[in-house]
């Protein structure tokens, strides 16, 4: 596909690294030729300095010829001008990222308007993947395939949990469920893991099932199932008002710390339904007197890495809650994940993929048949679902006859609106989704998980 990426700043980076490695044919956009130039010499596109929204830098970009025009700057009005004349000059696609809470509501009509395929909001997504596993405590990262029917759920192992120690088909003759170990991570090492693989304290364990069997797996584990009744959030920026908007209609209590003045003041209007707390969280008496040690959850979110780092590893020594700390720089979250923070999460990153999902699910109405695809552990494991369209080389065989690639697994299969956890007798029927869990790169066609 030929893709022009108006805007080369983190989420710009980040998308298009990724699709070029994917095979696109991308073009990038940026006033800053040391950003253009940069961009340049370590990915393999081409790059144009200026302003995106001058028809004549479109046309050199080779606007007539593009498929799809991505604008992420850091002006909400600059991206949406950008998708309009790009839409007049090209009829392309368009996406645009709109941060603006005061768009929001407004969002459905200037989609429609300005004739855009998608607009993402880096907040607004966070704050749904934020408020997904606060749903399902004890999950770090919670994804979905086959239209919400499965749920991909990553949780941490300790002492505690009975499966530790146990090997896979130990753990499935025990509980009897339809729950699929599909990638363990151990240290800096991921395994796709066969029946004889043994589960070992600290493992970062990742399932695939349909949403009620994991609710009924974890229970016979004896782990807590419910969702968190009361959340902590500490910095009252655009996400603190999303996430305490969703997590309010969930019927969770919601407390937000927040230093400056006006904006509490702000919030006490936006969310009247939560208390808001004009305080520095990093005072430790103030978050001991407001009830830490009782939180079920604890969203540190401020604008400083390094104090969300603090916060949560205070919260994790003196509470029981569920974590969940927000990185800005997606470079450092290796390190960060060292730390045991529960679920770390990036706006940016999060708007990176949900962007490079559309594009995948464009690329499939024009050859690949990946519908979805997440990556499940960064850059060491993905999650694709695929569509099983006449003629593909899978189809009636069973399983254990097919000579799959290593380092890979069919993880379920949606046959008519049934999900089924295969086994070597499993054949895949045309029309199926088939999700595949493995280290591989880059699989375009299900004809890839093929020697």
């Amino acid at each position: 596909m030929r893709i022009i990426v108006v805007g080369c700043g983190k989420v710009g980076r980040k998308i298009i690294e990724q699709l070029s490695n994917e095979g696109n044919d991308v073009t990038v956009i940026d006033l800053k030729s040391k950003v253009v130039a940069d961009i340049t010499n370590s990915v393999d596109v081409m790059g144009v300095v200026g302003n995106g929204t001058s028809h004549v830098v479109l046309e050199e970009a080779g606007i007539e010829e593009t498929d799809l025009l991505i604008a992420v700057t850091q002006s909400d009005e600059l991206n949406l001008l950008c998708c309009l004349i790009a839409k007049k000059a090209g009829n392309c696609n368009t996406i645009a990222r709109v941060r603006n809470p005061m768009y929001s509501n407004e969002i459905g009509y200037i989609k429609e308007e300005l004739g855009l395929a998608m607009t993402i909001n880096p907040e607004e997504a966070a704050a749904t993947e934020i408020a997904r596993i606060l749903r399902f405590p004890l999950a770090n990262k919670i994804d979905s395939f086959a239209k919400g029917r499965v749920e991909l759920l990553k949780f941490n192992v300790d002492d505690s949990l009975i499966i530790s120690g146990s090997s896979l088909i130990d753990i499935s003759k025990k509980f009897q469920s339809n729950v699929l170990v599909c990638a363990v991570e151990r240290g800096d090492e991921v395994h796709i893991p066969n029946g004889s693989f043994t589960i070992e304290p600290g493992d970062v364990v990742t399932v695939v099932c349909p949403p009620k069997e994991a609710k009924n797996f974890f229970k016979k584990l004896g782990v807590p199932t419910h969702s968190v009744k009361n959340a902590i959030l500490v910095g009252g920026g655009k996400l603190a008002y999303y996430l305490g908007k969703q997590l309010l209609s969930m019927g969770i209590k919601v407390k937000i710390f927040e230093k400056n003045v006006e904006r509490c003041e702000e919030l006490c209007e936006l969310l009247p339904g939560a208390v808001i707390i004009n305080a520095d969280a990093t005072d430790k008496e103030i978050l001991s007197e407001e009830g830490l040690s009782d939180a079920e959850a604890f969203v540190s979110m401020t604008g400083i890495d390094e104090a969300n780092v603090f916060l949560s590893l205070y919260a994790k020594r003196f509470s029981k809650a569920k974590l969940v700390t927000k990185i800005n720089r997606m470079e450092e979250n290796d390190i960060v994940n060292e730390f045991n923070l529960g679920s770390v999460i990036s706006p940016k990153l999060i708007t990176a993929e949900y962007i490079l999902r559309y594009v995948r699910a464009m690329r499939n109405s024009i050859g690949s048949n990946v519908e979805t695809l997440y990556r499940i552990i960064e850059n060491k494991a993905e999650a694709l679902e695929f569509h099983i369209r006449e003629g593909a080389p899978v189809v009636g065989i069973p399983l254990e006859e097919l000579k799959l690639k290593e380092d890979l697994i069919i993880a379920c299969i949606s046959h008519k609106g049934k999900i089924i956890t295969p086994n070597g007798q499993t054949k895949i029927s045309v029309g199926d989704s088939v999700v595949v869990v493995t280290t591989q790169k880059n699989l375009q066609d299900i004809k890839d998980i093929l020697k």
